[in-house]
């Protein structure tokens, strides 16, 4: 699975650590999840989203083979 969390942290001049702290995570998950190590619950999926106030499909991305 894809993400742009990188991309919308950047957008919104926003650190992993202030993004974990919005949707009540340790900054190492978000860190996981942005380089692929962790797939996200659907519940933190859509909270990410809401906090870039995008869709969740803006931000999350199936790849060939999920």
């Amino acid at each position: 699975m894809k993400n742009s969390i990188k991309v919308e942290r950047a957008r919104h001049d926003m650190t992993q650590a202030e993004l974990a702290e919005r949707v009540r995570v340790s900054r190492q998950t978000i860190n996981a999840i942005e380089t692929g190590k962790f797939v996200p619950s659907t519940v933190l999926a859509l909270k990410i989203a809401k906090v870039f106030n995008i869709k969740v499909e803006e931000v999350f991305e199936l790849e060939e083979g999920d």
